[in-house]
């Protein structure tokens, strides 16, 4: 079941949603959504230093990647095809019995600009900011502000509360994120990947 306007207002004021810091509803509430606002932090890849990324190498993903602070009515330019990490301003906690969707805005789509390519699902228990994967489909630049509205979240009621929350599930790689986080990939090779022919047959 998908949280209506005044379910979300309910669930603010109980804390099984906490959004901070607060927006104003009046602006930032929809019939079934809530907003979220672009943070001053951006990661791209050096693609012009690296020739691939190896996601079986923490230092492959990390050496690619450079982070971009963007000041207060500065602008990140997104050019044609470019792909770019950052997160929202705010930073959002869900009780162990929500999942949030995040989504683009339409506006913002209209312009060739995607918020995520996969990970959409925030799991009950969440807490901290979203890193949003963001990409520039069309062929024109296109200025992105931090503060203005770039996604939103949509919330929905689990059957029962989840056993196992994401803030206590062991290795939840990106919780508690307050600025955008590059892939931890790496952190889920197997132990027959770091130890090749570990498991071959005799």
């Amino acid at each position: 079941m998908i949280l209506s306007d005044g379910d979300i207002r309910k669930a603010l004021d109980s804390g099984r949603i906490a959004i901070n810091p607060a927006v104003d509803l009046d602006v930032h509430l929809g019939s079934c959504s809530i907003d979220c606002r672009l943070g001053h932090t951006f990661m791209v890849f050096e693609h012009s230093q690296h020739s691939f990324i190896d996601p079986r190498h923490p230092q492959s993903i990390g050496e690619a990647m450079r982070t971009i602070e963007v000041a207060d009515g500065d602008a990140f330019i997104m050019q044609a095809g470019d792909f770019a990490l950052a997160s929202t301003m705010e930073s959002l906690e869900l009780a162990d019995d929500l999942v949030a969707r995040l989504e683009g805005r339409s506006s913002i789509a209209r312009l060739g600009i995607t918020v995520h390519s996969t990970a959409a699902v925030f799991e009950p228990g969440w807490r901290g900011t979203a890193t949003m994967e963001l990409s520039n489909l069309g062929r024109m630049a296109v200025a992105l502000y931090p503060g203005m509205r770039i996604c939103s979240f949509t919330f929905e009621q689990l059957s029962s509360p989840a056993l196992v929350p994401y803030h206590k599930k062991l290795g939840n790689k990106y919780a508690g994120q307050i600025t955008p986080r590059a892939s931890l990939l790496s952190e889920e090779v197997s132990k027959s990947e770091e130890e090749p022919g570990s498991n071959e047959r005799a």
